[in-house]
């Protein structure tokens, strides 16, 4: 009898085993370094980092939490880390070595970004002018000869960095369907008389790309007389001139800014991209036509490598002519909402969360 029990018991203790869930493996953790913190952080440190691993976070991929260098490097921070990715040009100079080498000690691998040209000489020149000292180029240099893999945005940036870095991969901008997603519009107080507005926005490396369109937008018209008006936001540091208007944007990064930019949405009748011919441009991405798109807006850019794919769905792409340029502008304002075959590419290909492979790749192998 003492042994029935104990066969009964021991069958009872082997169903409740099996029927117990198994315990799910730790997810891995993913660090980044960017500028800023608490969600407040510059435009490129979200579209290429921030937004991207909150997604990987919230679709339950990855523990993901932003990292302390300082902690980092003293092992303050014990955090066991898949990889850490970092910024461009996030840690300084001096500080570069020393993360890469508690990095290796530790066995975590570290991930750089870049998303601009800062390796050629006519490059570190445009940057210069928009007020990248050395010690920040230098700094960017360091991370992408240590880093055990660089992520950059376009083939054609890859091209420049390949020879300096030890692995590259290109992962393409993609647009934050939580900040870019159409909602109500806003109306503009300030909206003038009769005019159609087109918009030019970017960061300050741009502002010789302006110069492309002052002849462009001169007494600029639609067919039936309707003034054609440019207006900038960001790009320059002038106030406005007599060919286009400067546009102050309410204070807040790069989400606040994103669904201003959509609440306004209404305000213009197209966007334009100019780039001049220069190898600094070329291995600039489409984030601005894919920006565009996301306003609804119809978008007139440059003939360069930057918009090769983007020209394929739905990008009018013009050459360095005024004539072509104010007759493609011309017509999209006319025309005045986003081709539709863009809107498609942009929501089903240029959207985080349809290329989370290449990324979780990149990151976590």
């Amino acid at each position: 009898m003492p042994r029935d029990l104990v066969r009964r018991a021991a069958r009872r203790l082997r169903r409740v085993v099996a029927g117990t869930p198994p315990v799910p493996a730790p997810l891995p953790v993913l660090g980044y370094v960017v500028a800023g913190g608490d969600g407040a952080h510059p435009a490129s440190a979200h579209v290429r980092v921030v937004r991207r691993t909150e997604h990987l976070a919230a679709s339950g991929t990855a523990e993901v939490r932003q990292v302390d260098p300082v902690a980092f490097v003293d092992g303050t921070d014990t955090t066991s880390y898949a990889a850490v990715l970092v910024q461009r040009d996030i840690l300084p100079r001096d500080a570069v070595q020393p993360f890469l080498a508690a990095a290796a000690a530790r066995g975590v691998r570290v991930v750089g970004e870049v998303d601009d040209d800062f390796f050629t000489e006519s490059g570190r020149q445009r940057l210069a002018r928009a007020e990248y000292d050395p010690d920040r180029l230098a700094s960017i240099d360091a991370l992408v000869r240590g880093a055990d893999t660089v992520v950059v945005s376009t083939p054609e940036l890859a091209e420049v960095v390949r020879p300096v870095a030890r692995d590259v991969t290109v992962v393409p901008n993609a647009l934050d369907p939580g900040l870019w997603t159409a909602g109500a519009t806003e109306d503009d107080d300030d909206r003038p008389g009769a005019e159609h507005r087109v918009l030019y926005m970017g960061t300050l490396t741009h502002a010789a790309d302006l110069e492309l369109l002052r002849d462009v937008f001169t007494d600029l018209t639609t067919t039936d007389g309707t003034p054609i008006r440019l207006e900038v936001i960001g790009v320059t540091d002038e106030g406005g001139a007599d060919w286009f208007r400067r546009v102050e944007v309410p204070d807040g990064h790069y989400p606040a800014f994103s669904r201003w930019l959509v609440a306004h949405r209404e305000r213009w009748r197209a966007g334009v991209a100019p780039l001049r011919d220069e190898e600094f441009n070329r291995a600039k991405s489409d984030l601005k036509f894919l920006e565009y798109t996301a306003l609804g807006l119809p978008a007139v850019v440059s003939d360069r490598p930057s918009y090769a794919v983007a020209r394929a769905h739905g990008a009018v792409a013009v050459p360095d002519d005024v004539g072509s340029w104010r007759g493609a502008v011309r017509a999209a304002v006319e025309r005045g909402t986003a081709d539709e075959r863009a809107v498609r590419w942009v929501t089903g290909e240029r959207t985080i969360g349809r290329d989370d492979d290449a990324w979780r790749r990149v990151l976590l192998g």
